[in-house]
């Protein structure tokens, strides 16, 4: 007996090696960009819908898919996932708690680096054209103790950097 691959709907933009990761194991539809109207009537035939944070996961649409099985967020909240709606029907929700811990940390080093740098305050400066270069030396990270609050995902990362 050969067993049905399940059907995964992409409505938000993901990686495409991703696509491709999901493509190893169902049929995948990729469908960026749909009002909610459209996203409720495109969801019945699906076993699975992976979105990122513009689409927003309602009763209605949990509804609208009778054999939706599981639920995934391409990144860490799920706070446009209508959790109830879904815990009712037995669907999965699922979620990338790990995601984006290396860009949360390079953004993190980026801004220790700007404030270091007073690049904001020059930027507007410059803007303002009343460029005074002097007041935007800024200092060197190098020979510097830097304290990390926390050492989780993120904190972990910014420390290992």
């Amino acid at each position: 007996m050969i067993e049905a691959r399940p059907r995964i709907l992409v409505a938000d933009a993901i990686a495409p090696e991703g696509v491709a990761r999901l493509g190893e194991v169902g049929d995948v539809d990729v469908r960026t960009g749909l009002s909610p109207d459209d996203l409720r009537a495109a969801v019945g035939p699906y076993q699975a819908i992976v979105v990122r944070s513009a689409s927003r996961i309602t009763r209605e649409i949990i509804e609208a898919a009778p054999d939706l099985q599981v639920v995934g967020r391409a990144g860490v909240g799920v706070d446009n996932i209508d959790l109830d709606a879904a815990t009712e029907r037995g669907v999965i929700v699922v979620n990338a708690p790990q995601g984006n811990t290396i860009a949360a940390a390079e953004h993190t080093i980026a801004l220790l680096m700007a404030m270091a740098r007073h690049i904001s305050p020059a930027d507007a400066s410059m803007h303002a054209s009343q460029w005074a270069r002097s007041s935007f030396l800024g200092v060197e990270i190098r020979g510097k103790t830097l304290g990390v609050l926390g050492l989780g995902n993120v904190g972990g990362e910014v420390a290992r950097r």
